[in-house]
């Protein structure tokens, strides 16, 4: 899971960062307008935290500019202003949760969960493909009945993949999604093969009918074994 924290406060942001990163997500951050629209542009997120006085803009046009554009990213905002009339704008103006500072962080993540459940793998307590259910409340994974292990960056990979079916998805927007910032600090994709590769093993290895297969040129895709 992937979320975008859009904060100008470097403490809080800070310290939200490290409470979702101990969750297991994959967390990016921006501090201004600017930088948040130019990374929802390119990129897609399970969940953003939006700090509504940016200091080059309005939090508000940013969602309303995310929801002109069809994205349907799960939206908390996080906003010092707590006044019943600046909730309801927010909450008309897109926003799935409204979440006034102070806050604690257990709180927050509280919020965050509930957000992601009501949304593209909400409500969804499982997702299947072939012999394969993954739970991605619970970070399980069945193959025929029997849990297969996997190590963290395992099961978001085939999260992200199982999200997909059939869609081909170009290395280099794996890396970004599952290592989210960090996927830049690599000079090549050797890391994204190493993680595809041992995905691959323990599937066969567990008799799943689904596999990666790779699409020469371009990246990956997951397929239901013929």
């Amino acid at each position: 899971m992937k979320i975008l924290i859009v904060e100008d406060d470097a403490s809080l942001s800070e310290i939200i960062h490290r409470a979702l990163v101990a969750e297991g997500y994959v967390v990016e951050t921006a501090s201004t307008f600017f930088e948040a629209d130019s990374k929802l542009a390119g990129y897609s997120y399970d969940c953003i935290l939006l700090d509504v006085m940016l200091p080059d803009g309005s939090g508000l046009h940013l969602l309303e500019h995310l929801r002109a554009l069809g994205k349907r990213e799960n939206v908390i905002i996080i906003s010092a202003r707590d006044s019943v009339e600046d909730k309801v704008a927010g909450l008309e103006f897109g926003a799935d949760d409204y979440l006034p500072k102070p806050f604690h962080t257990a709180e927050l993540l509280a919020r965050v969960k509930s957000v992601l459940r009501r949304g593209r793998t909400a409500g969804e307590l499982s997702i299947s493909l072939g012999n394969v259910v993954l739970k991605p409340e619970n970070r399980v994974v069945t193959i025929g009945g029997k849990e297969l292990s996997l190590l963290k960056k395992e099961f978001e990979i085939l999260l992200y993949f199982m999200q997909r079916p059939s869609h081909v998805i170009d290395k280099a927007v794996l890396a970004e999604a599952v290592w989210g910032d960090y996927a830049d600090d690599s000079d090549n994709f050797q890391f994204v093969y190493a993680q595809i590769k041992n995905l691959r093993r323990r599937l066969a290895d567990a008799a799943a009918t689904i596999e990666i297969v790779a699409v020469y040129g371009f990246g990956y895709k997951l397929v239901v074994k013929e």
